[in-house]
């Protein structure tokens, strides 16, 4: 399925290929519908060359692939969706206060969880508010809802980010933020 050995990630064009055959498309066809050679396509496919950003957009925009199913793991043969969904209104969630964050969990009607999503509002406004850094296993994506924030970590400088930027990083790595706008800031943290 994946050529590379040495990563956990689906193999660009395996998944060209794949998504290609499935809605019936010969290379040809892909050609005739992008303008993209069918030398490069074939090559494309099977991991010849290293393609650019807009020629991967073009091919997948013609086959209806939405990008990042590029970059998901296909569903192995007799994976059947679990059908699983659980709905957090705005006025819900689980919550649990602190004196440096007030979390509202999301999603708490399903347990063992692949991602563990959360709404938090941030308090702290200078560093010394922590103790220590935060560290816990896994990887989290952070993405700015409303304020500013300043996130600190152990092995990089500083970073500002306002509402609408994110930040996905190696949350065994010391971290924090603080608010730096205002008004408290808020966050949806989203944990793997």
């Amino acid at each position: 399925m994946n050529n590379d050995k040495n990563s956990d990630l689906p193999n660009l064009g395996y998944q060209l290929r794949t998504f290609r055959k499935a809605r019936g498309y010969t290379l040809d066809d892909v050609n005739k519908m992008t303008g993209v050679a069918k030398s490069t396509i074939s090559k494309i496919e099977n991991n010849q060359v290293s393609p650019s950003f807009e020629i991967v957009h073009v091919i997948a925009k013609s086959l209806s692939i939405d990008l990042p199913q590029l970059f998901d793991l296909p569903l192995q043969t007799g994976n059947k969706p679990l059908g699983r969904m659980d709905v957090s209104r705005a006025s819900q969630g689980q919550r649990q206060i602190t004196a440096i964050y007030e979390h509202r969990l999301l999603a708490t009607g399903l347990s063992n969880k692949k991602l563990f999503p959360y709404v938090t509002t941030v308090r702290a406004r200078c560093r010394e508010e922590y103790s220590d850094w935060i560290r816990h296993e896994g990887e989290e994506l952070l993405y700015l809802l409303r304020g500013s924030v300043t996130l600190f970590s152990e092995f990089y400088e500083p970073i500002e980010l306002h509402q609408g930027d994110s930040a996905y990083y190696d949350s065994k790595m010391g971290h924090l933020i603080v608010s730096t706008s205002r008004e408290d800031a808020e966050v949806l943290w989203v944990r793997a």
